[in-house]
């Protein structure tokens, strides 16, 4: 049986959740935003590189996530 293979999109600095784009089960391409964070005052979309299907969301609206935190899982395929 062949192993899920799970990619974790993380944040790459510290910032606030304005919105998560996507839920789990849902599909999602290369370059769609799945999360939408504000740091001093500006907003940044952080998008995915490859395509696959939401296996988790690990934040939402309001939350503060440090560098390096996972925001979302994606499962290949």
């Amino acid at each position: 049986m062949a192993r899920e293979q799970v990619t974790e999109v993380v944040a790459e600095m510290v910032a606030n959740v304005l919105s998560v784009a996507v839920a789990p089960g849902d599909p999602v391409a290369a370059g769609d935003t799945v999360v939408l964070l504000e740091s001093m005052k500006m907003e940044i979309p952080v998008l995915i590189e490859a395509s696959g299907t939401v296996r988790a969301v690990k934040v939402a609206p309001g939350d503060v996530v440090q560098e390096g935190d996972v925001l979302v899982e994606i499962v290949a395929g």
